[in-house]
């Protein structure tokens, strides 16, 4: 795990995932969105928000783009499902397109992981005193693979080997200083 800290005066923490040795048909699964957690435009996507845009649509219809850019389409959503965490997605790259193997490189090698969703907000609650807008119904109509995601913790957090299983989720900083602690019996320091 490092951490270090922004101009800004924000602190990052990350935990490194070394991908660089896995080939494959370009499958890959992550988290696009995260319940409950405050993302930099001060959102808020609450469970089930997606529910009946994904009932109404299935993983089908909902693009998966590079950049947010409508001009870049570089796969298919395979699955889409709401679970405690948040949105869990599999997709597939379409690695006879140019971009989707430039992604794909980018992926194995652990220089681009992050995913940021495109929806229309169908209901929302302000919380003033909280400075969020709590997200209670979006229409979900695409998946990005970004540089940059909105919501810091929405990862690829597996890459597809070819006749492997994807590697283990990522886990939250929580987690991993629990296990460094407590398991492995190293000190907080």
């Amino acid at each position: 795990m490092t951490s270090d800290w922004s101009a800004s005066g924000r602190q990052h923490k990350r935990v490194d995932l070394a991908l660089e040795d896995v080939s494959g048909d370009g499958s890959f699964a992550g988290y696009a969105s995260l319940f409950g957690a405050v993302d930099l435009g001060r959102d808020v996507i609450e469970p089930g928000a997606f529910a009946a845009s994904l009932k109404r649509r299935g993983a089908g219809d909902v693009r998966m783009l590079y950049q947010h850019d409508p001009d870049q389409p570089i796969g298919r959503w395979l699955s889409i499902r709401e679970d405690q965490r948040g949105l869990h997605v599999e997709g597939k790259l379409a690695l006879g397109v140019a971009r989707a193997r430039e992604v794909h490189a980018l992926m194995k090698s652990g220089a681009l992981d992050g995913l940021s969703i495109g929806f229309q907000t169908l209901r929302a609650r302000n919380e003033a005193k909280a400075g969020v807008r709590r997200i209670l119904s979006a229409d979900l109509w695409e998946i990005s693979v970004v540089t940059f995601p909105m919501q810091p913790g929405a990862r690829v957090t597996a890459v597809k080997a070819a006749g492997k299983l994807p590697l283990a989720p990522v886990l939250t900083v929580r987690e991993l200083e629990r296990r460094l602690t407590r398991d492995a019996g190293l000190s907080r320091r």
